[in-house]
């Protein structure tokens, strides 16, 4: 159970200070949100993460010392039973150093409570000591249903603002199972809070109520209006019974709108999935519109693009990216939908087919470049790296079949090696690689292409001594 095992303390408290603007929400701009994680098979871990902006609360001097004072008050009750579950307060000092520092700045803090199966009623305040007038309340009706049961299940989604892998800090109250996840309570993203991070625990995966010896795992994320703006997917083994996904998506060309993330499980064979989801907010005035193309679309659909999805799509453009200009690349990247990376894909291999293939056959050259892939990967895969991702087979996808290949794999006093010459590229250009780690994976030390790696002293680095 990954939550217990990292669990430091089951009631604590702790502020940190972001630089992070916040997209106000009331007049006391005081946040909350909450994530259920497993705990045992009677309760689930719940934490309570808030946020106070610094520029709601006053400034107050002590032994003068400016300073912010915040309350956080929590309760929690039983709606079966009207039994209190919760019922404190934290008070939250700051002491300021500058003044001219406050505004745009966020005290962040997290609790968490072992809470048993049951509905509850959640009230969460935050109040200004400075001016108790200044207040806010925020009440949310939450169920707790322990996620360790037999069968497969997925948290919820805690949206980040930060995310650490492999954090040392296992002190901070943010983290847990080696990150150390940095809470955004209002769960709003956009121009000054561009990446979303988020965080989620997943169960019972060697249950046997499971028939696939995989369980495919979708991200999908909609608008208001239910269209799917980004998707990805990904095969997750079976071999532990628990394990933790983490993920991040850049929000800077989404317009303005509430969003939510959905987290599919999906275990084929038996025909059956589980599904946890979180809405979020992006706040960017100044995009319009994304993802436009001049591209029919009866044509992309059509096309061997039409029917791939996202997955295959990222695939074969990390594949194709020999052929791409930092352009092309960049503009892929900022793609935030299967669509869009369809019709892009479209243009892309239509434009390289008519400038580097033949205009009389069509996808001539884009079929050319896959049977390069296989190839590459037949010829060249090494210590578990694929073909096409050596630097023989980054030459290959470019240039195709050398002219000529001199190989000198067992001489006394060097390493192997091969030439490769190209004699209608630039009036003859030739490729050295060299296995310099004795374990088949030829690097490219020398070439006289232009644009390559050019070393006249390439044979010092070969020499056996």
């Amino acid at each position: 159970m990954m939550k217990k095992l990292t669990m430091k303390k089951i009631i604590s408290i702790l502020s940190v200070l972001l630089s992070i603007s916040i997209f106000p929400q009331s007049d006391f701009d005081f946040e909350f949100d909450y994530a259920q994680f497993a705990y045992d098979s009677t309760s689930n871990y719940v934490e309570i993460y808030y946020s106070f902006n610094q520029a709601s609360l006053a400034i107050g001097v002590e032994n003068s010392n400016a300073n912010l004072e915040g309350l956080l008050k929590i309760f929690i009750a039983d709606t079966a039973t009207g039994d209190t579950i919760v019922y404190n307060q934290w008070g939250l000092h700051y002491d300021i150093q500058d003044t001219s520092l406050v505004s745009g700045q966020i005290l962040v803090g997290s609790l968490g409570f072992i809470i048993p199966k049951g509905n509850f009623a959640f009230e969460v305040s935050g109040t200004d000591v400075h001016n108790p007038a200044k207040s806010r309340v925020i009440k949310e009706n939450v169920k707790v249903e322990p996620f360790l049961q037999n069968s497969m299940s997925i948290s919820d989604i805690e949206l980040a603002s930060k995310m650490i892998q492999g954090s040392e800090n296992t002190n901070s109250v943010f983290y847990k199972n080696t990150y150390e996840v940095v809470p955004i309570p209002n769960v709003v993203f956009g121009k000054t809070q561009p990446a979303l991070f988020f965080y989620t625990e997943l169960y019972n995966l060697q249950s046997p109520l499971l028939k696939s010896d995989v369980i495919k795992m979708n991200q999908m994320i909609y608008n208001s209006k239910g269209k799917l703006i980004k998707e990805k997917s990904k095969n997750l083994s079976r071999n532990s019974d628990s394990r933790v996904e983490v993920g991040s998506y850049i929000l800077s060309d989404y317009p303005t709108d509430s969003y939510t993330l959905v987290i599919v499980l999906v275990d084929s064979s038996s025909n059956t999935g589980i599904t946890t989801a979180k809405k979020f907010f992006v706040y960017n005035p100044d995009i319009q519109v994304t993802d436009t193309f001049e591209v029919s679309t009866t044509a992309v659909l059509s096309s061997t693009f039409g029917s791939m999805s996202e997955e295959e799509l990222d695939d074969l453009f990390d594949k194709s990216e020999y052929l791409a200009s930092k352009s092309e690349i960049e503009k892929y990247e900022r793609l935030s939908n299967v669509d869009g990376k369809r019709e892009f894909m479209f243009e892309f291999w239509k434009t390289k087919d008519e400038t580097l293939g033949s205009t009389q056959n069509k996808n001539e050259f884009y079929r050319t470049y896959l049977q390069r892939i296989e190839l590459a990967n037949q010829r060249f895969t090494s210590m578990g790296k694929q073909g096409w991702k050596t630097d023989r087979g980054r030459i290959y996808l470019i240039y195709g079949e050398p002219t000529e290949i001199e190989r000198y794999p067992n001489e006394l006093e060097t390493r192997p090696y091969e030439i490769w010459h190209y004699n209608e590229i630039e009036g003859g250009v030739f490729f050295i690689f060299a296995d310099l780690t004795g374990f088949s994976d030829y690097t490219l030390i020398n070439s006289t292409k232009r644009g390559e790696l050019r070393d006249d002293n390439w044979s010092r680095r070969i020499i056996i001594r």
